[in-house]
Formats: structure tokens, sequence, C-alpha cells
């Protein structure tokens, strides 16, 4: 009885493996099904071989507009495309072309590529899709097999960032960390690696690799995960062998034999007497970037680990962590390092500086300069000389309070009343969230803006050390911070007993969480114009792509695909698609038919479907492209339907056990769980499919009966009372709802 309740559990909202996926194609309004085709000879049509891109291609991207070759399309990876066919004239008529479904339900993040009619793609766990960019027929799909165990890890879903294709092969990296390169032509495996230097639990790989010449480099993720977080680093593979030709340590480790003088100098500003239980953090998690002519490779780091660790206020640099929350260069072909800036010295609010890099030329005072962009997490706009990592500009993008300005070596000035939060707690700006997030901005050549999608809200931070019985210390190797959002459900009285008296915040005029698109002029320093995208709640929407038609294009958590005016923000199109958009779209020509793609489906960093389009339609992973002519209404996914509410199981936890529960659950489970509200994974409120039954529950929450369809065990972090205090508080959270729902029914 209990496997047959285990088996039916996660199947409601689609928590779908790669090993259990299947492929599905639609043209123009209908859906028809098709199964997995051989490899089409498209290849053969273009007269090139499969996956055909190099360097001197990709430098000269620009006389080929209709390709888009890598992940932000040229090597500078703008996300902006010369094509013009769609432009601002003729916009209106733009409608649906074709769609892609993945038959997967989870966060869908990446930038498709497409090199001679063909595009590729992929998805979660890892996954790629090879399809023919005029129709979206499948060609190939590749299965990397991910070891489900490693979605206990992936704090941002088990979403992949996107592909790297060069010379023939297709290279991607699994949520596992192992590195595959395939055949461009067949999506056959050349050669696989494992990535990892130990197989040491919490790390996890979302990120999208990296060509840099005779390389192709890979980071992780994993700084606040496990029981101390994990140590980043970034390796460099053979582009032909997969041999390991180098790797470079983002952050020192305690003790460390035979340090590198980067390693060493990093050693000096952080705490010799750290808990060694934490990996140090600066995980590289996102996109990279790399200059062929300095032969530099480019990159984020995350934040350091534990976020609250002690730093020198006064503006010392004996605490700074290098290099978390740094922007690194590398040389290439041996992985030393090139230089650094560190974005946010000793950060303690989780502002990585993970976001996407830009490398362009400006002219700045009369002077072209190579230069490097990025809005980072912390609020400041960075243009930093690429040669040399010297900083030329920084300026707020996005309202702060935790910082005053810069000093004169660049180093931001921390207000201290505002963001010492380690004496009291207290409400800062940006959350950790960030001003700007991992979804791509992009910058026009033809406007000389840089269009961002900005997150506007705070946070507050606290030191939970002080209470250690709160079941508050965050596991991943956040120990003694909590963050909350201050939003119109927040509860003074839950929280304030357990971090004590939490600043008051005046009445809001506007939205405490607001997402708004951002043109940023980089040279004077000033937003252009903005357009509010999402309000409310928090929505990571999508990235940007802008074109020489004149216009930005960026899609919305809620379902909508919206067309802009790239020089006054006038909102020309929208396109509601059912489905969530958090990637960037990408547009393309084949056979002088200019379409525009991008990826739908809710997931990431945020699981609820609360103020996406999750909450009306089935979350389904698709591509979606569009063209002029294309059809005025675009398929929608099948309606959400939500169940009503069973009586629950009768409720015998004690008030003390509820609330030990709830705990618990702010502490284990949210990251991944909702109460109440539909998600990717299972409303807990609702103990559907048996696990209103608490031996069920102890079976999944601590045996790992559930592991091989993403439900990891915590019997590690959580006790057979901890959880009997988690049933019972989910018991009391069902009767709660039960009885709202048979309150709101009509009286017959």
């Amino acid at each position: 009885m209990i496997r047959k309740l285990l088996s039916a559990w996660l199947l409601p909202v689609g928590l779908v493996s790669a090993s259990a996926m299947c492929v599905q194609v639609a043209w123009g309004g209908d859906t028809p099904q098709a199964k997995r085709s051989d490899p089409a000879p498209v290849q053969a049509e273009n007269r090139r071989p499969a996956g055909d891109v190099n360097v001197k291609r990709l430098r000269e991207s620009d006389s080929e507009p209709g390709q888009w070759l890598a992940n932000g399309r040229d090597f500078g990876g703008s996300h902006y495309s010369p094509l013009k066919q769609i432009n601002t004239q003729n916009v209106s008529k733009l409608g649906f072309a074709w769609q892609f479904k993945t038959s997967t339900y989870r966060g869908m993040e990446a930038t498709p590529l497409v090199i001679d009619g063909v595009l590729y793609v992929s998805g979660i766990w890892g996954a790629v899709y090879a399809m023919d960019a005029t129709s979206g027929r499948p060609l190939w799909t590749f299965d990397p097999h991910s070891d489900p165990s490693y979605a206990r890890w992936a704090g941002e879903d088990v979403v992949n960032h996107g592909v790297a294709v060069w010379q023939g092969k297709v290279y991607v990296i699994a949520t596992d960390c192992r590195l595959f390169a395939l055949d461009a032509g067949t999506g056959s495996v050349i050669w696989k690696v494992n990535t990892l230097a130990k197989n040491t639990a919490g790390y996890e790989c979302p990120g999208a690799p990296q060509v840099a010449g005779p390389v192709v480099v890979v980071g992780n993720a994993g700084g606040e995960n496990g029981k101390g977080g994990v140590r980043g680093y970034v390796s460099a593979y053979d582009l032909t062998s997969g041999r390991l030709a180098w790797r470079f340590y983002t952050v020192p480790a305690i003790g460390e034999k035979d340090a590198t003088p980067e390693m060493r100098r990093a050693a000096a500003t952080w705490d010799p007497n750290r808990d060694p239980a934490f990996g140090g953090g600066g995980t590289v998690w996102d996109e990279m970037a790399y200059d062929p002519d300095l032969d530099l490779v480019y990159f984020g780091t995350g934040n350091a680990g534990p976020y609250n660790a002690p730093r020198d206020w006064s503006g010392g640099t004996s605490t700074d962590r290098l290099y978390a929350a740094s922007i690194v260069a590398l040389h290439a072909k041996t992985g030393q390092m090139a230089w650094h800036y560190q974005a946010t010295p000793g950060d303690v609010w989780d502002y990585d500086a993970t976001a996407g890099l830009i490398l362009t030329n400006l002219s700045i005072g009369g002077t072209s300069r190579h230069v490097l962009m990025q809005a980072n997490k912390n609020g400041y706009f960075y243009i930093l000389d690429r040669e040399n990592g010297r900083p030329i500009s920084a300026a707020p993008y996005v309202y702060m309070n935790w910082s005053k300005g810069m000093d004169a070596s660049f180093r931001p000035i921390v207000d201290r009343a505002q963001a010492e939060y380690d004496t009291s707690p207290k409400f800062v700006i940006p959350s950790m969230w960030g001003g700007h997030n991992w979804p791509p901005m992009a910058y026009s050549a033809a406007t000389g803006l840089v269009y961002i999608p900005t997150i506007e809200t705070g946070m507050f931070y606290a030191d939970v050390r002080k209470n250690p019985g709160s079941h508050l210390q965050w596991v991943d190797g956040a120990t003694g911070i909590m963050w909350l959002f201050a939003d119109k459900s927040f509860s003074y009285e839950y929280w304030e007993p357990l971090v004590g008296p939490l600043p008051r915040l005046p009445p809001a005029k506007e939205p405490r969480v607001r997402g708004v698109l951002k043109a940023w002029d980089p040279i004077q320093k000033k937003v252009v114009w903005e357009q509010q995208t999402s309000q409310d709640y928090l929505m990571l929407d999508g990235g940007v792509l802008a074109t020489a038609g004149g216009l930005v294009i960026a899609g919305r958590e809620d379902g909508l695909l919206v067309i802009y005016d790239a020089s006054t923000g006038k909102i020309l199109k929208k396109l509601d698609t059912g489905t969530a958009i958090m990637a960037a779209p990408m547009t393309y020509e084949v056979d002088g038919k200019q379409y525009i793609s991008v990826l739908a489906g809710h997931g990431g960093s945020v699981y609820a479907f609360l103020g996406t389009a999750g909450m009306q339609y089935v979350n389904e992973g698709r591509v979606l492209t569009f063209a002029l002519g294309g059809a005025a209404e675009v398929p929608k996914s099948p309606p959400q339907v939500i169940k009503p509410f069973r009586q629950p199981p009768k409720q015998g936890g004690s008030p003390s056990e509820i609330l030990k529960g709830k705990y618990l659950y702010n502490t284990y489970c949210t990251r991944c769980h909702s109460l109440g509200v539909p998600g990717i994974t299972p409303d807990l409120s609702r103990l559907e499919d048996g696990i209103a039954s608490l031996d069920v529950f102890q079976s999944i929450v601590r045996k790992g009966a559930l592991l091989s369809r993403g439900m990891p065990r915590f019997d590690d972090v959580i006790s057979e009372s901890d959880a009997r205090a988690l049933h019972s508080y989910f018991v009391d959270e069902a009767w709660t709802a039960y009885r709202a729902e048979v309150a709101a029914k009509p009286n017959k």
C-alpha cells in the first residue's frame, strides 16, 4: 500500500526527471504529437558540417546575422542581433510559428543556439534537444540520466543555463556535474568527464560551458549547500579529449599546502579561525565570457560561506574574503589569474557577482576602451577595463541603502546604520535576490543602451545565532542569517520572538516588490526609460533580447512575451503564452525569414506558482517560436486543475510540536515546497497521495523513498521526532485550509 501511495506522489505537479522525458512538437495552432526522429540532413542542405562554429566565424558573427552561435550570440555576449526584418513598423504582425514541448515541468532558463538551420537548447538536468529551426521538428535528444540525489543540492532547481557548440561538438554539463561532449549531428556522446575534484555532497552544476581557446571551462554551484557549503572553482578541459587542463579555486582552503600566490593573498583576507565545516563558497554558477584577443576568460563568483562571518566595518581588507563576490579574469591557456575586482568586499548580504558579463568597446572621454560591463546584484552597474580589471565607473542602477557610494579606489562605502545587522536586524536594499539576478541583460549597438531586468525590493537580515533554539539557522552554509520579504503578508508577530525587534517600515507608496525593465545609459550612468514588469510577488521575469529592428524583447513570469521600442520603452506588442518565461529570447533567420525563440517554464529559485502563469495553466517546458504572419493566438498548456481539499486526518500534535514543525518547515522545506499555493513541487498542506500517513511521511523525508523522483532524504538533519513535528504542522495547515474551503462554499 505504501509503495502504491509513494508512486503517485509528485505526479500532479510533473516533477519529471530527464530519464522520463519524451519529445513532443507542435506546428501552428495545433499540438500533434511527434515521435523522436532520426537526424535530418540539415547540415547537408546547408553544405556545412553540423555544429560548425570556430573562432573566425564567431569573430565575424555580424557578417552572419541570421546565426546565433553562442549564448549571447557573439563573443561579447551582447544578446543583441543585427537582424531587422521584424521591426518597430511591423512587429504588430508578429505571431506564433511553432512550439516544441520537452514533457518536463520545471524551470527552463537557457538561451537556444541556432547554427545553420539547427536549434540547440538545454533543459532540466542537462538534457539537450536539437531540432529543425524552421519547424521545431526534433532531430535528436540527449538525456544525461543525472543522479536524482543532486536535486537536494539544486537550490535553483535542476535548471540548466545553456550549451556551447564548437567545431562539431555540443558541450553541456549535467546537474550532477558531469560534462559531456556530444556529436552535433547525432547527439551521441564523444566523451564525458566528472568535473568534481572530490565527490563532496553539496555540489551541483547549472551553468553554461564556456569555450575559451583550446579548452572548455565549467563552474559549479553549492556555496550554501550541505552542512557548510562547498568550495568554488572552475575547471578547464581539452576540447578534443576531455582531459583536465587546469583548475582554479576561487577561495582558499584552511591550512592549504602548496597554495598558489593567489590563494595565499586570498587567505590573508579570511578569518583564520573560521569553522572548517564551511567550504568557503565563491562558486561560479552562471555564464562566463571570453576575449580571444587577450586570451582571457572572465567569470563572476558567488557569496562567501558562512554569510555573516566577522567583517571589518571600518573598511579594512582583513575580512574581505577574496575572491568571493568578485569578477575574475584568468589566462585561458594556463588558468593563472590575470586580475580580479571584488565588487562587494566582505559580503554578508549574498551579493553574488555572478550576473552575466558583456564585453564591448565604449568611447569614454574620447578614447575607445575595451570594457567589461555588469549589473551587479549589489545594485551597482560596473564598467571595468577588461585588459587589467581597473574600474572605469560604478553607479547605482536601482535604489540601494546598504552603500553610500564609492571611495577613490572603487570600494563601496557601507552605510553601517542601514546594513550592519550583527547587532540588530536591518531592512537592507537590494535584497539577496539582487537589483539584477541571472536573467541576461542586453546591450544594443544601435542605441548604446543596456537593457536590464531589475528587481526592486529589500529584505530583513538578522543574526539568529543569538537564538540557537529557534531552528532558523540556514542549513546550507548561511548559518546565522534569516531573510524575509516585507510584503503584505509579512508577520512581525511570528518572527520577532525568534530574531528580536525588527525595524518598522513606513507605509509603502509603491509595491514592496517590483520587477522593472530598465534601459541604462552606461556612459551617462542614468536610466533612460523603464517599464514595470511585475509587482507584489517575487518574480524573476525573463532575460532580454535587443535587435537592430529597434526592438527590446523580454518575457514575464505571468506568461507574457512583451516587445518594447528600444529607444522609448513604449510597449509595441504583447503575446500571451500561458507559460512563465524566465529565459532570454533570441532571434535568427533561415531562408530569408526571421524568427524569435524563447524557452518557457517556471522554476529556478522560486518553486511556487503564485503570480505566475502556472496558477492558470500547467507549467509545461516549451520552446516557443514566433515570426511575422504567425498565428495571433499562442497555444496554451492544459488548464491547471486544483483539486479541493480532502478532510485531513485527526490532528494529534501539541501546540508546541506544531510550532516546532513550523520552524523546521521554514528551515528545511521552503526552498522547494509551498503551503496553500500550487507549485512545481507538492503543496504540503494538501497531504495528498498518502503523506497523510506519518509512516509514509517518515519514509519519504528520512529514508529517501522518493529519491528517484527528485525528493532527497534528510535523515542527516531531521530526526524522527523532527519529522513527526513537521507532519503535525502540515496536518494543522491542512485543517486550516480545509475549514476555510468548507466555510467559503455557498449554503445549500
